[in-house]
């Protein structure tokens, strides 16, 4: 199956992100998630197949399992009927979703230690400004899960802050609602993961205003929730021996790791069994989540 990694629909394109293209649909918005890889901040030539319908589909999945936590920007999945003529291949990695105002804060939850903090504990003992108990190896699971907020930067890489910074940005209020929603919506998910067979590290969410139905502004989940792409997935029967099996986008990037590339662009080619085994990893990850094959 030919990768889909660009979009050219007869709408007005709103954003084109990393990953995903997003489109103005009257009232609405249309989300489309690519095929295309992201990692350490570009965007590979090579897409991934089938990527995107993991990301649209288990997003959706996770949207409707944590709606009792908070709202979501989700409407439907279906193919619009207009503009006639929409490409086939937006089923399954398109859904139409509501319009909101995104928070300039990525909102990172942490429940083991690995990746960019594992780096930052090592250097100080402590992540966004959170002291951590000494001792910690990489994977560890950590007392009680963290909120390690980042910028959203557009350009460049985003940037740990620390909670003073955070409410900053954002303002207290709307600070400690997204921290609280962040993890209960990890601690939901950590649950569900870890009988799915499969430990969920960290994630990532995005946050947004909208109106409510009595105007007054609210904040939802948007973007995408849960996916191999935003989270780290470890298969918990390798944890359990010691061993970090990732289902997400960090197989390709220690596959990189070892290239000795500099991670600035342009990047360089994926081969073949990395694409192949991405793609597997991803199909493993919904399979396991939702209990059913994609």
């Amino acid at each position: 199956m030919e990768p889909i990694t660009s979009t050219n629909l007869n709408l007005q394109l709103l954003r084109k992100g990393k990953v995903r293209d997003t489109y103005v649909l009257d009232d609405k918005l249309l989300m489309i998630a690519t095929d295309r890889l992201s990692a350490f901040d570009v965007v590979f030539n090579e897409g991934i197949p089938r990527k995107g319908e993991v990301l649209c589909q288990l997003s959706k999945f996770w949207f409707a399992k944590t709606k009792h936590i908070i709202p979501n920007h989700y409407i439907s999945d279906a193919v619009p009927n207009s503009p006639p003529g929409l490409p086939t291949w937006l089923k399954g990695r398109s859904m139409q979703v509501c319009k909101a105002e995104p928070l300039k804060l990525e909102c990172v939850v942490r429940g083991y230690i690995t990746g960019s903090a594992w780096k930052e504990y090592q250097q100080k003992g402590s992540v966004c400004g959170i002291k951590l108990p000494t001792g910690l190896k990489n994977g560890s699971e950590l007392p009680q899960p963290i909120f390690t907020p980042s910028t959203k930067a557009d350009v460049g890489h985003d940037e740990n802050v620390d909670e003073e910074a955070g409410k900053r940005i954002v303002g207290a209020e709307s600070f400690a609602f997204v921290k609280t929603k962040a993890l209960e919506l990890y601690d939901f998910a950590k649950r569900h993961a870890l009988a799915s067979g499969l430990v969920l590290a960290d994630t990532k969410f995005e946050f947004g205003y909208r109106a409510n139905a009595s105007g007054k502004k609210e904040i939802i989940l948007i973007d995408e929730a849960l996916t191999p792409d935003s989270s780290r997935y470890w298969l918990k029967e390798r944890y359990d021996q010691g061993i970090l099996e990732s289902l997400d986008k960090q197989y390709v990037r220690d596959y990189l790791e070892q290239t000795g590339w500099n991670k600035s662009p342009p990047p360089p080619p994926l081969p073949a069994d990395v694409i192949a085994k991405t793609t597997e990893r991803y199909l493993q990850a919904y399979k396991m989540l939702t209990g059913k094959a994609l």
